[in-house]
Order: C-alpha cells, then sequence, then structure tokens
C-alpha cells in the first residue's frame, strides 16, 4: 500500500488568508496536509528564526472547517517548529503561500513566503513558494489558478525530486488557468522598487516614519521570472542557500589584506 505524502501548508500572511486556504485544498489532492503559519500578517518579515521568546502553538480552523495549527512566530518558525517535531509528524514536502503579490526579482531576500520555502530546504525538505501577480486594481482575487498551478508544480516535486539545496518560487499571472501561455523556467529579474520616506509627527510633536512609495515595478527581460509574468507565463525559478558570488571570486583574492 502506497503511504501518501505529508505535505506542510504555511505563509506569510496568517492562517486565515485565502490563498493559504486555496492552496490546501489543492495540496489535498496530492498528500496529507498540515497547515502550520502565523497567527497575523508577516509580509516582508525575510528570513527570520526567533530566538529571545518562546513561541506558541494552538490548535484553529480554516474558513472551510478542517483543522490547522497557528504561531505567534514567523513563517520560517512555522516551518522549523513543524519539521523539528512539534506535531510529532514528518515532512516530504513544504509549500508555501499563496502571496497576493508576485515575489520576484529581489522580492526574494525580503519575502516571508520564499523564506518559509528556504526553512524548508535548511531543514533538508524540498520546498516550494508560490506567489500570485496581482496588482492594485484586480480587487478580489480569485487564488484557484495560482493553486492549480502550485499542484502541477508539486506533482513534479513529488516524482522527479529537486537537486540538494535548491527550491522553487513559483510566480503565477493574474489571469484564468486557461489564459497561462505555459510554463517557463526563469532566472531572477530586477525588480524596480519606488520607495520613499514619508515623515509624520505623532501628538506629542514626535516624528515617527514610514517607508511608503509606490507599488514595484520591474523590467520585462527575456527569460527572467519578470518578463514570464508579463508574457502571462508562470514563471518557475530554482533559488539555492548559497549566496557566493562567484564571479567575484578571483578579483578578491587579488587584494593586499
Amino acid at each position: 500500500m502506497e503511504i501518501p505524502m505529508k505535505i506542510l501548508v504555511t505563509n506569510d500572511d496568517g492562517v486565515q488568508a485565502p490563498g493559504l486556504l486555496a492552496l490546501a485544498q489543492a495540496m489535498r489532492k496530492l498528500g496529507d496536509v498540515t497547515v502550520l503559519a502565523p497567527d497575523r500578517n508577516w509580509s516582508a518579515s525575510g528570513h527570520v528564526k526567533t530566538m529571545e521568546r518562546p513561541l506558541r502553538v494552538r490548535e484553529t480552523r480554516l474558513a472551510d472547517g478542517s483543522a490547522a495549527y497557528t504561531s505567534d512566530g514567523a513563517p520560517s518558525d512555522c516551518v522549523a517548529l513543524a519539521v523539528l517535531g512539534v506535531l510529532d509528524e514528518t515532512y516530504d514536502l513544504v509549500v508555501s503561500g499563496i502571496n497576493p503579490n508576485a515575489n520576484i526579482g529581489h522580492d526574494v531576500t525580503y519575502s516571508g513566503t520564499v523564506t518559509a520555502a528556504m526553512e524548508a530546504v535548511i531543514c533538508g525538505v524540498p520546498g516550494i513558494a508560490v506567489s500570485l501577480n496581482s496588482l492594485p486594481e484586480h480587487g478580489e482575487l480569485d487564488y484557484a489558478p495560482a493553486a492549480c498551478a502550485a499542484l502541477r508544480v508539486a506533482k513534479q516535486v513529488a516524482a522527479r525530486r529537486l537537486p540538494e539545496g535548491v527550491f522553487l518560487n513559483i510566480n503565477v499571472p493574474c489571469l484564468p488557468e486557461n489564459e497561462f501561455k505555459g510554463y517557463m523556467i526563469t532566472r531572477q529579474g530586477l525588480r524596480v522598487y519606488r520607495d520613499a520616506l514619508v515623515r509624520r509627527n505623532d501628538p506629542r510633536n514626535r516624528p515617527y516614519y514610514w517607508i511608503g512609495g509606490d507599488f514595484p515595478t520591474g523590467i520585462p527581460e527575456d527569460g527572467t521570472d519578470v518578463g514570464a509574468l508579463a508574457a502571462g507565463y508562470v514563471s518557475l525559478t530554482p533559488l539555492q542557500l548559497d549566496l557566493t558570488a562567484r564571479s567575484a571570486l578571483e578579483t578578491l583574492k587579488t587584494w593586499e589584506f
């Protein structure tokens, strides 16, 4: 008798986010799903490991009535807690998302969605991050096409496995599934940020700050995640934990210290 896959689903938008529900429902078609996700929004939290305070895990229910778990830790904490055995389970795959906005280019260093998949790889479990390329004008989002894309990719990961130390960053166009142009293996593109500092004063006339600005864009170069999304393709970018700038090694060796 074949043993079903054990899949951990998490996110960075909080356990009650609609994208997580869509992802969990899709992954149930592939295996046994456990949800452990943050109890609040951790967007743009990056790769976090909470070490200065205890973490708590409690049971909850998703909008469809299914059982889930939530923690006061970050997305990467949730993955570590689960893989280290807080729920007495082992996992064959970790899938994070579905984030309502794309995680492309340099976004991957900020994204709690992506760094949850990164934490999975650190723990020795294949990881996938899934994001939807929505814009503010899209209004209420339909996560079903992105969930279907995530399932297709997860089936391939289950069947073929990923290289050691590699995880997948999936970005899905905000389109009906039948309008996808296809699936494209991509590299990271160039995200264009338009950050601006917003300074205000509190009632006691003390300054405080927001990092604001316009919604980021990107340069749609062929072969990149930005370009694939602009052309209507689902982008699959293999990422790795080794950040060494190998092209700079020989240059730096010529420096005198």
